[in-house]
């Protein structure tokens, strides 16, 4: 169940190449549906108990250590929550070249 909307702080803005977003979670909130029109890094700021819904009830849950980097393609719909009891952070990097 949903208890609220992650809170998004764009880092660098108007730059051609790259688009860098923190995004801060507290504990059951969520990024809501979405899609990447770009490939994208992640770099997780805190340990992150992240729940990852995908389209025909696919959902994934793990926990992502602090300073974890990894990159996903563009194109996959799907939704981010904190399924953990602690705030949980990360900066996405979007590739827009």
């Amino acid at each position: 169940m949903c208890k609220g909307q992650a809170v998004a702080t764009a880092l660098i803005s108007d730059d051609d190449r790259t688009r860098v977003t923190r995004f801060d979670f507290a504990p059951g909130s969520e990024t809501g549906w979405h899609v990447h029109e770009y490939d994208y890094v992640i770099v997780t700021l805190t340990d992150c108990s992240m729940k990852m819904r995908e389209p025909g009830d696919v959902e994934k849950e793990t926990l992502i250590p602090a300073g974890t980097v990894y990159r996903r393609d563009k194109g996959i719909e799907h939704n981010v929550i904190n399924a953990g009891a602690s705030q949980m952070s990360f900066v996405e990097i979007e590739l827009l070249e």
